[in-house]
This record gives structure tokens, C-alpha cells and sequence, in this order.
């Protein structure tokens, strides 16, 4: 007679652990198939199936610890955390509650509102965009964009690319690609994300001639350097760092009348670009040397570049101004139209310009922040300090602080203003912050010892009401709760 095996308590864990079709039939889980689809619920399910599986292998999970957690719904339970983690990737609408008004992780540069719903319309509709209306002729797409560039900045033309690092590469390829093009050793600048200028260049087949050293550049430097094969000679504004002390370099003006007298394309990569347009309150001496896209073409350089969405205040994107011929060369090189903007967001840059061209820079949200004083931060700093006040748990005080113009725009400076610093009676400062960007509308900010920051510099119009109701989320929360584990 056979003896039955006794039954190990992993095999007993393992014959307790629910079928996925099991985990969907709860009741529960209809809305959630509802807005998810039952393909990814499945899924999730399977997935998390699995942790347990490997909890059990490990040893970690027994099979009364089972059959608490199914009494407790925690199969239902960690489904919806999955799909309400899932609901929450991507790009989603946040609260910057840093100081750090162009911060590239939260999106830079909002845009105007009234810009905003420009862009929707055009993203939902169909829109004159290649077409002569008039005529019914192909046309250009962003004619016009250069029109309303060139009267911004008393250029002869414009166009537009996707970023301000695709017009740099646009601008090598089409004036030194298989030349050589001049940058100053001091010049040569890593941008966002690792990319390097010589990388650019290399991609865009130039080949690199460094002039000077790394703190002092003459234009006698670049005009040595100048040979039958050179097709550009290229200012860039260090504007990610500073070299102080001895330092000397060349100005826009002396190489655009270097690059006419010898017969080479000269350009200026501004980096950020800085407008000081009228009825507007200025900015330049809050951003340091941080130079005017105007004072850049005035000097007569060839081709000035700058972002579209960083002190301009528009949606991502290069502008590109300059000398008509220049312009019209950039346009015919095949890669500008890999390059070229989308519908979206020429719309939006069209936009912003006519609010620039009108009068009313000023409320463009970047310049709004950036202008805005310690003292013109205060109410609004007390303000939410009584709001959070009110809410268990939460320890607060109103206190001075810096906020930042962020994104490589004017490093080393730093905004006066003031700062709700807020410290939970059981959250840690890292715990606590983890849980407002966890917030149903993701709340971010600083944490500086202790405590967590909060910056009414970077509040758009509402977010107010959205940061408390994050504050209010993550006080409710233990300690323990933001990752929780079925062992």
C-alpha cells in the first residue's frame, strides 16, 4: 500500500494562492477593467502572483500569512495599486512647488494659458499649416513664425526646430559639414543629458578646430585658425557655468566683422536667450550676464540660436534668427526637415510671440516667477503655511529661503523668497516627500534638513488647492505604507 507524501508548507502555501481569473472576479475589479482593459489587469495579476511565488520560495511567505492576506483582499488590493500606479506614468500634470522655475524634470517652461488652448485647438482640429490660403499654394509651415522672430529681435529672418541642440546640429551640419568649424576651448560646453558640442559636431560630420584656452580667447585666436576649409566660427554662451577671474573673450561683434571680412559664416549659440521686450519688468539683472537675443543680432553676427522653452517662455523648441541668406541655407539642408516643428507646437510659439509683440510678456508665467520678489512671496507663503497648519500631523513655519531660474539659465544665481518648511510628527523628510509625489496630482519639492520645502515661486494659478490636498494624502499615511510587501 502506498504511503501519501505529507504535504511541506511551501506546497501548502503554493495550493492557497489564487487563480488570476480568481484575483478578477471580485466584484471590485469591474471599474477598474473598466478603464484599464482586462488584457492588463490580467497582467498585473500574474505579476503579482509571481512576487508571492518567489516570496514563498524564499521562505518569506507561509500559509496562514496566505490566507490573512486573501481574507484581507490584499490580491484585490495590490491589483489597484497597480493600476493606479500605471494610470499615474507618463506625462501627467504636477505641482512644482521647488523654487526651481525652469526645471527640466517637471517639464520647464509652462506656457500662457491663453497659449495653452491655442495649442489644444490646433492638436484637435485640422489647421492652415503648409497652405497659402489666399492661393492654395504649398507653403512654408513656419513663414510666419519667422515673421514674428525677425520682429522680435530686429533680425532679417527666423526659423524653428525641435530644441535648441537640434539647431545647433542643423547649424554645423549645413556650414561646416565637411569643413571645420572654430569653437574656443572655454566654449566647448556638455549640455543636458550628456551631449557635448564636439559630439554634435562629430555628428554632424564637422570637424573641430579649438582655438585659446580655456579662460582667455582673442578674436586673434579664431582669425589664426581661419583655412580654405573653414565653414563657421561659433560663439557659445557658457550658460550652465561660470569661469571667473582671469578670463578674457572674444565679442559677438568682433567675430561677426571677423567672419564678413574674411568670408565665413559666423554664429551664437545663446543657450537660454533672454528677451527684455517692453512693459515688461526686466530680468537681466536678476539672471546675472545672462546676454539679450537682441544685443546678439545687433552685433551682426550671421545666425543667433536660442530655446524656445526656457526664458522665452514657449513650448520646447530652437528658434534660429539671423541674416536672411544664412536662414534661407539652414531651410534647403535635408535634416531641417527631421528637424522641423510640429503643427502643436508652432502653433504655441506663434502664440507667444504675438503675446511678446503686444505687450504682455509679462504674464507669461517663466517671466511672472522670475520677477516676483521675496516680498511679493510673502502672503502667499503665509498663506499656505495656515492651510498646512491645519492638518494633523504636519509641523510648519514660514521661514527666508532662495529659489533657482534652473535649467542651465544663470548658474550660481539664486531668487530671494520665502519658503514653507514642513516636518510630519512620523514621516521622515524622504518619506514625506515621497508620498506628495505620490499624491493623486504628483506634488514636488525640496528637502533640506529635515524638512520639506515648499517654494510659492514656482505655484501656478490652483495648485495651491492641489499641494494641500497632496499634504493632506501623504499625512495620512504611516511610515511603514508606501511600500508595502505581502510578507
Amino acid at each position: 500500500m502506498l504511503m501519501s507524501r505529507p504535504q511541506t508548507d511551501s506546497q501548502a502555501a503554493y495550493r492557497l494562492l489564487p487563480s488570476i481569473d480568481e484575483v478578477l472576479r471580485d466584484p471590485r475589479a469591474a471599474p477598474l477593467e473598466a478603464r484599464s482593459g482586462r488584457e492588463l489587469l490580467q497582467r498585473f495579476a500574474a505579476e503579482t502572483l509571481e512576487v508571492w511565488r518567489a516570496e514563498i520560495k524564499a521562505g518569506r511567505l507561509d500559509a496562514d500569512r496566505i490566507v490573512t492576506l486573501r481574507a484581507a483582499g490584499e490580491p484585490y488590493l495590490e491589483l489597484e495599486r497597480r493600476a493606479r500606479r500605471e494610470e499615474g506614468r507618463g506625462v501627467v500634470r504636477c505641482v512644482n512647488a521647488t523654487g526651481v522655475v525652469l526645471n527640466t524634470g517637471l517639464g520647464r517652461a509652462p506656457v500662457h494659458p491663453e497659449v495653452a488652448e491655442v495649442m489644444a485647438v490646433a492638436a484637435r482640429s485640422y489647421d492652415v499649416l503648409e497652405v497659402d490660403r489666399a492661393t492654395n499654394e504649398r507653403n512654408q509651415r513656419d513663414d510666419y513664425l519667422g515673421e514674428l522672430l525677425a520682429r522680435m529681435t530686429g533680425a532679417e529672418a527666423g526659423i524653428g526646430v525641435n530644441n535648441c541642440a537640434a539647431a545647433v546640429l542643423l547649424l554645423f551640419n549645413t556650414f561646416a559639414g565637411g569643413r571645420e568649424a572654430i569653437v574656443s576651448r572655454g566654449e566647448l560646453v556638455e549640455i543636458g543629458g550628456s551631449f557635448r558640442v564636439p559630439d554634435v559636431m562629430a555628428r554632424a560630420n564637422a570637424a573641430l578646430v579649438e582655438v585659446g584656452t580655456t579662460n582667455r580667447t582673442r578674436v586673434a585666436d579664431y582669425e589664426s585658425a581661419i583655412t580654405g576649409r573653414t565653414g563657421l566660427v561659433v560663439k557659445v554662451h557658457t550658460s550652465n557655468f561660470r569661469v571667473v577671474g582671469f578670463t578674457e573673450e572674444a565679442s559677438p561683434a568682433e567675430l561677426a566683422e571677423l567672419g564678413r571680412r574674411r568670408g565665413v559664416t559666423t554664429a551664437f549659440d545663446l543657450g537660454s536667450g533672454l528677451f527684455e521686450p517692453s512693459g515688461a519688468p526686466p530680468l537681466a539683472h536678476l539672471l546675472g550676464d545672462e546676454p539679450l537675443v537682441v544685443d546678439a543680432v545687433k552685433s551682426g553676427i550671421d545666425v543667433v540660436m536660442y530655446s524656445g522653452d526656457k526664458l522665452f517662455g514657449g513650448p520646447q523648441s530652437g528658434l534660429v534668427v539671423g541674416k536672411r541668406a544664412a536662414i534661407a541655407a539652414l531651410r534647403k539642408n535635408p535634416i531641417y526637415r527631421a528637424l522641423r516643428l510640429d503643427k502643436v507646437t508652432l502653433a504655441g510659439l506663434e502664440a507667444t510671440a504675438k503675446l511678446v509683440l503686444s505687450g504682455r510678456a509679462h504674464e507669461l508665467p517663466t517671466r511672472r516667477m522670475l520677477a516676483a520678489t521675496a516680498h511679493d512671496l510673502r502672503p502667499a507663503a503665509d498663506a499656505l503655511a495656515a492651510r498646512l497648519a491645519r492638518i494633523s500631523g504636519l509641523h510648519v513655519a514660514v521661514a527666508e529661503g532662495a529659489s533657482q531660474p534652473g535649467s542651465g539659465s544663470a548658474p550660481g544665481i539664486l531668487l530671494p523668497t520665502y519658503v514653507v518648511r514642513v516636518r510630519h510628527a512620523t514621516l521622515s523628510d524622504a518619506e514625506l516627500a515621497l508620498a506628495l509625489r505620490e499624491a493623486p496630482v504628483p506634488v514636488f519639492t525640496r528637502v533640506q534638513e529635515g524638512h520639506v520645502l515648499v517654494d510659492p515661486r514656482t505655484l501656478l494659478p490652483g495648485d495651491d488647492a492641489d499641494l494641500v490636498r497632496g499634504f493632506e494624502h501623504a499625512a495620512g499615511r504611516d511610515a511603514g505604507s508606501a511600500r508595502r510587501s505581502p510578507a
